[in-house]
């Protein structure tokens, strides 16, 4: 798992640094390498758009004070099939990657306004072994 997310930090390294020279161009990309909190659930909106909002535990690549490595819960929303493929093929505890973009939206309530950061995915990758799975299925 080190080796793909050093993988993914280099990609990154070279987008974010393509997209400085340029000038023109900005960039809103994150790649995240981590495992699935809790099994994900497809809901459906009254127009037929499908989602499901899933929460990724990522390890930070660094030990805190006390000698441990801490770990970032990170919210993901999917769309349409990346989120039916989602909910059909993956469980609490696998791991994926997941390619997207941060969106920011608010919202009013009791009078307050709220602000909301998610990851918006555009494509997810299956890293877990198929393993675990067929012996789930024997």
């Amino acid at each position: 798992m080190t080796k793909i997310v050093f993988l993914s930090f280099v990609i990154n390294k070279l987008l974010m640094y393509y997209a400085f020279e340029r000038r023109k161009n900005m960039l809103n990309q994150i790649v995240l390498v981590g495992r699935l909190v809790r099994d994900p659930e497809l809901k459906e909106f009254e127009g037929g758009y499908k989602y499901t909002n899933i929460t990724l535990a990522v390890p930070r690549s660094y030990k805190n004070v006390d000698g441990e490595y801490d770990t970032d819960f990170i919210d993901c929303k999917l769309w349409d099939g990346i989120a039916e493929n989602a909910t059909e093929f993956c469980k609490k505890g696998d791991l994926l990657g997941i390619k997207g973009r941060i969106q920011t939206s608010n919202y009013e309530k009791d009078g307050e306004t709220k602000y909301v950061t998610e990851l918006i995915a555009e494509k997810i990758t299956f890293l877990s072994s198929g393993k675990h799975k067929q012996e789930a299925g024997d």
